[in-house]
Parts: structure tokens; C-alpha cells; sequence
């Protein structure tokens, strides 16, 4: 479970945002942005983070709040898993991204495939929607929902990309070094069992 700081703030940057879109009046505008400047504060206080930098990335953006949504891609080849090295931390990950607008789920999975790992893949069907606040991710400023959805490769060969420098196949039991920011170790389980019973439901949290 995410640490208390954290959901509050978010909460609060939320309901400020959602504010500055629709008050009109002035003094609603005031009390708002003192709200999300709040937010800030706490952000502040328990990162190593600027103000400014905060305000940027957690509390510049507009229009009704929701979250974001990361959309990783599953595959399976010889019982073992895709899995990418990300060239940001240099640990491993399932590909994936931020969903883009304008872009299915299914599409947005296949083309973050390709551009990680060199496959090109085909969507087959969802395994899960996670709440990234029950798992055990490192603390961030947004409210995520993962998206994880089996494929299988129709094409192309390994291959780095911009954002990975490796790209390889690991056994459940021979899991390497996870970027956390991305999935868990226990996330990666979960997918395992889905590979060893097919007819498992579709897991929500």
C-alpha cells in the first residue's frame, strides 16, 4: 500500500485541479490554487525534488483529474518471458508505456513492442488492470492504473530501441533484476500463472 503522504497529496492535487477547471468564481480560484500548492508542499517535503520541477510534472497539468494508465505487454515463448533492459535505471521490465491518445490499448501494447523489443506482436487478450497504489512500487506523484495484455510475436527479431539496451527471454524462476517503477517481481508471477492456466479470469484490483 502507497505511503499515507503520498495518497494525500495526490488526493488534494486532484480535487484542485478538478477545481481550477470548473470554479469561476475568484475567492474558489484562490482556495484551489492554494490546494494545489499544498500538494506541492508535501511532494517537496518528503522527495528530493524541487518546487518547480514538481509543479512541471504533478501540478501543471488542466482539465477534469484522472489517472494515468501504463499498458505493459505479455509474452510468452518456451515458458519463459518477454522481458526488456531499460536503459534509464539498467534493470529489466515487460514492454510497455504510457498510453498514448488517439491509441487503443491493443494498439498502444503492439507498437511499444516493437519499439522496445524489435517484435512485432498481435494482441490476444487482457490478463489485468492493476492498481499500482496496492502493489509494491517505489512512491510517485501520479495515480496509475496498469494495463497488462498478452500477445504473441507474428514478426521481427530482437532488437534494442531508444529507451531499451537489451532484450531477452527469463524463466519464472530466473527473473533478473526488475525496474520496479515498471513491475514487480510478484506482478511477473501473477502473469506465470496465467501462462500455466490459460483459462484464468482477468485479475482487477
Amino acid at each position: 500500500m502507497e505511503q499515507k503522504w503520498l495518497t494525500w497529496a495526490k488526493e488534494i492535487q486532484g480535487i484542485a485541479q478538478t477545481g481550477l477547471t470548473y470554479a469561476k468564481d475568484v475567492y474558489d480560484i484562490e482556495r484551489y490554487e492554494a490546494l494545489r500548492e499544498l500538494s506541492v508542499d508535501i511532494l517537496a517535503n518528503y522527495t528530493f525534488e524541487s518546487k518547480e520541477r514538481i509543479r512541471l510534472s504533478f501540478a501543471g497539468e488542466g482539465g477534469y483529474s484522472t489517472p494515468k494508465v501504463d499498458v505493459r505487454g505479455v509474452i510468452f515463448r518456451e515458458g519463459k518471458i518477454l522481458l526488456v533492459r531499460e536503459k534509464l535505471d539498467g534493470n529489466w521490465a515487460l514492454p510497455g508505456g504510457w498510453a498514448d491518445i488517439g491509441l487503443s490499448a491493443s494498439e498502444v501494447v503492439v507498437k511499444e513492442i516493437c519499439e522496445e523489443s524489435g517484435f512485432q506482436a498481435e494482441a490476444v487478450r487482457l490478463l489485468a488492470v492493476l492498481d499500482k497504489k496496492f502493489h509494491n512500487h517505489p512512491p510517485e506523484p501520479y495515480h496509475v492504473y496498469k494495463m497488462f495484455i498478452l500477445c504473441k510475436i507474428v514478426g521481427g527479431e530482437a532488437a534494442e530501441g531508444v529507451e531499451t539496451s537489451e532484450v531477452d527471454f527469463f524463466a519464472e524462476d530466473e527473473l533478473p533484476e526488475l525496474s520496479v517503477e515498471r513491475n514487480t517481481a510478484e506482478q511477473l508471477r501473477t502473469m506465470f500463472q496465467f501462462l500455466n492456466d490459460p483459462q484464468k479470469p482477468v485479475i482487477l484490483d
